[in-house]
């Protein structure tokens, strides 16, 4: 059961940790690569929300999983989640650790949404007029390849679309032609 508000606590509370111990960017590489596994690992995650599996053997294998890979505030962050029965929500609280991060960090995602793969150009002009336009000061531009779009882009910039796309446009002329008034009135 998803519970954002209890991943975005625990998320604050290691943020405010490793900023008091000076860490912070540290346990964000943490936070990156316990990510990479939870999404690249399905069974990780089960083992993580299963009842049946007692705490001290999730604790020996995340152990393992982690081994000397993670740094001592990460480390112990975990066996604290494993103590209190919370680490089924360690990908919702590591989803909230990297956004809460991004934006204590001023690091703006913006994803950028072609037909055809952008150039190193385009991404460079779109990047340099959100800074200027928008007054972001970090972007970190994410790249999608959707054909349906036919041509054009699409922007998501957090709640923002900039949909620039010919699809659209095609759409808003079907619905121009469907709600024409004076077809309408001509029969």
């Amino acid at each position: 059961m998803p519970n954002p508000r209890l991943a975005a606590r625990y998320a604050k509370s290691l943020i405010d940790l490793s900023m008091e111990k000076n860490q912070l960017d540290a346990v964000y590489q943490d936070m990156l690569f316990l990510q990479a596994i939870c999404l690249s690992n399905r069974d990780f995650v089960n083992l993580l929300r299963s009842p049946i599996i007692p705490s001290d053997k999730k604790e020996k294998i995340f152990k393992a999983i982690a081994q000397d890979r993670l740094g001592e505030i990460t480390g112990i962050f975990n066996r604290l989640l494993i103590a209190k029965g919370r680490e089924a929500y360690l990908p919702e609280i590591v989803s909230a650790f990297i956004q809460q991060y991004k934006d204590h960090k001023g690091i703006s995602i913006v994803k950028l949404i072609t037909a055809v793969p952008a150039s190193d150009e385009l991404k460079r002009l779109i990047t340099d007029k959100l800074r200027t336009d928008m007054n972001l000061r970090q972007i970190e531009l994410h790249t999608e390849i959707n054909p349906e779009i036919i041509g054009g882009f699409v922007l998501e910039i957090g709640d923002k679309l900039v949909d620039a796309s010919v699809a659209f446009d095609l759409h808003n002329i079907r619905k121009e032609f469907e709600s024409n008034d004076f077809v309408y009135k001509i029969r």
